[in-house]
């Protein structure tokens, strides 16, 4: 059994650690802040996740140096610190959703500028429709130090692939890093999306997708979730090919 947990608990080492880089390949970074996390097996029940350690870049982290730490912030493994707000928005998620294994969040430039819209993300594409009715809000509260803004997070969450953190950023959460990091690909790109719509609407009038047609893509999205794992392969023999020191 111990063999088994360690060996569950190294690939989702890996693949966290090339989230962190292929986040930072794709511009996702802010500089020391916003992270990732990736649920561990339970030990006697004991919610556990890895997460990233306090003061690297996102190009800099590895396998190894990803901490544990529980649902009540303690660090079970690790000799460093963790970002206070992560930990809030990820145990929020953690403990409200067994099955939001990964969780992720971000500030990147068009996802905080969808967070500071008041209609939210729009049927402009067929990207966007993977979003429909898919898609939570949270209002603004400031810097999620407050341990009990995870209620009201876990609330805005519901059961979406993915959270507007108004003023803020995005989230997406899935069974497995790989669903999460894809989720994230895409709703960052929705939001690119409508970024460059909003520059084009002063030019050219825009059509959103109807609504009985934005539900039916969502439906086709829906049956091809497997992909994700296919994606997230290429994903890897990329970063592989450019630098594997993630693995370390």
């Amino acid at each position: 059994m111990h063999d088994e947990y360690a060996q569950k608990e190294a690939i989702l080492r890996r693949d966290l650690a090339a989230a962190y880089r292929l986040a930072a390949m794709l511009g996702w970074e802010d500089t020391i802040y916003t992270h990732f996390s990736v649920r561990l097996p339970d030990i006697d029940d004991t919610p556990r996740f890895l997460i990233n350690p306090f003061g690297l870049m996102f190009d800099e982290v590895k396998a190894s140096d990803l901490i544990i730490i529980d649902v009540n912030g303690n660090i079970l493994e690790g000799d460093s610190d963790y970002n206070l707000a992560g930990f809030t928005i990820h145990s929020a998620v953690h403990t409200a959703r067994e099955d939001a294994h990964c969780v992720m969040h971000t500030h990147t430039v068009p996802g905080m500028a969808l967070a500071a819209c008041d209609d939210g993300l729009l049927m402009l594409n067929q990207i966007n429709t993977e979003f429909y009715n898919n898609l939570g809000y949270h209002d603004y509260e400031g810097v999620a130090w407050n341990l009990e803004e995870r209620q009201r997070i876990q609330k805005s969450l519901g059961n979406n692939i993915g959270l507007v953190l108004r003023h803020h950023g995005l989230l997406t959460v899935g069974e497995t890093v790989a669903d999460a990091f894809q989720i994230m690909y895409y709703l960052n790109k929705a939001c690119e999306i409508q970024l460059a719509t909003a520059q084009m609407a002063s030019l050219t009038p825009v059509s959103p997708i109807p609504e009985k047609l934005a539900k039916h893509v969502n439906s086709q999205f829906k049956g091809v979730d497997h992909e994700r794992h296919f994606v997230w392969q290429a994903w890897l023999r990329k970063l592989d090919r450019i630098d594997p020191s993630y693995k370390d």
